[in-house]
């Protein structure tokens, strides 16, 4: 293992510092390690290989304008959405999942629009290569 050092604005380190503390990583190290893994990971996506996952993206069941731009957004990507499902996972709550199958950069894509509507509270894509 080889060491290295990070220099950070103090706004990003506190960002750091709270992201180790919430994912429960033992240290700084690991969760900068795990970060980088993640991104080579997701960019090795960036391809056009077939591949089947889910999207989930958890949100506040009230807010009405979020179920109607995720509907927006699946109607617009029919070709790669198989399923799609509403889970009330507690008052107020949903979990809306999307079974999606397509290339991965589109998926990515998919996931990217999806999970950035504002008011989403967590999303993320899974994904596994189907060919």
């Amino acid at each position: 293992m080889k060491r290295f050092g990070v220099s950070l604005e103090d706004s990003l380190l506190e960002s750091l510092d709270s992201y180790v503390q919430t994912e429960g990583f033992a240290n700084r190290s690991q969760a900068i390690r795990f970060l980088i893994e993640k991104n080579v990971a997701e960019h090795k996506w960036q391809c056009n290989h077939i591949v089947a996952g889910t999207i989930f993206v958890i949100y506040d069941q009230k807010r009405a304008d979020i179920c109607a731009r995720i509907s927006d957004i699946q109607i617009e990507n029919q070709n790669l959405i198989l399923s799609s499902a509403q889970h009330y996972i507690s008052e107020g709550t949903c979990l809306h999942v999307a079974t999606v199958m397509g290339e991965a950069r589109q998926l990515t894509a998919l996931a990217d629009r999806m999970t950035s509507i504002k008011g989403i509270r967590h999303g993320k894509l899974l994904m596994s290569r189907a060919e």
